[in-house]
């Protein structure tokens, strides 16, 4: 099965992904993954990834779908993949459709996470990220056991300097610009289900697992 996450920051994307793979035993595979994964063991395809983010530019889409596919290659990835933050952008989308169907595959349902922009803002102000593993906490609804420090791997947990309310409005709305295509693209080929990204962690996870077993696609 190849499924996609799809959402704005903040909705739970990384959280639910990797409990779905869990669950449905398949990979996980996040597009912010990849390139620190690339950079740090200095492939081809991470140096360039590199030079385009320390120029502060967004990394190309030809470049983005060649690092995703190239991982989608490997062995963990044929029992069913599950896309976190890819694709984001209609290019590549369409891209790595074309990509799958020259393999004979396809994506079976994306799993829109759907959240208010007023909850977005509250759960990016309290987000906390740890410095080496990047797992995600939140101050109300996800907390760490002990305080800026993470309970996977000990490591500091640190707050981005772009969570801050003004800064993450701001975030929302090109995410909105650059995401809305997309919706409207997985609909039209009967491939989107809408999740209320609102509930509790377990909730949004139950939901998703009732959907793709019954098959609810979004009008």
């Amino acid at each position: 099965m190849y499924l996609i996450l799809l959402g704005p920051p903040g909705a739970g994307k990384g959280t639910q992904a990797a409990s779905l793979s869990k669950e449905l035993r398949a990979a996980h595979v996040a597009s912010g993954d990849l390139f620190r994964q690339a950079q740090k063991q200095g492939t081809p395809l991470g140096l360039q990834a590199k030079a385009y983010m320390e120029r502060g530019e967004l990394v190309p889409d030809e470049l983005t779908v060649r690092m995703v596919l190239e991982r989608l290659e490997a062995p963990d990835c044929s029992g069913g993949v599950i896309l976190d933050g890819f694709p984001r952008t209609l290019e590549q989308a369409r891209a790595l459709d074309q990509a799958l169907g020259a393999s004979g595959k396809n994506i079976d349902a994306v799993l829109y996470i759907k959240v208010s922009e007023d909850e977005l803002v509250r759960r990016l102000g309290g987000r906390w990220l740890c410095r080496d593993c990047q797992t995600p906490y939140q101050t109300i609804s996800s907390p760490p056991k002990v305080a800026g420090v993470c309970d996977s791997c000990g490591g500091e947990l640190y707050q981005r300097p772009d969570d801050s309310r003004e800064t993450v409005r701001t975030r929302l709305r090109v995410y909105e610009e650059r995401t809305a295509p997309l919706i409207a693209y997985y609909i039209d080929l009967n491939k989107l289900i809408e999740i209320d990204g609102e509930q509790g962690i377990e909730e949004v996870r139950s939901e998703m697992l009732s959907a793709l077993k019954s098959g609810v696609r979004a009008r």
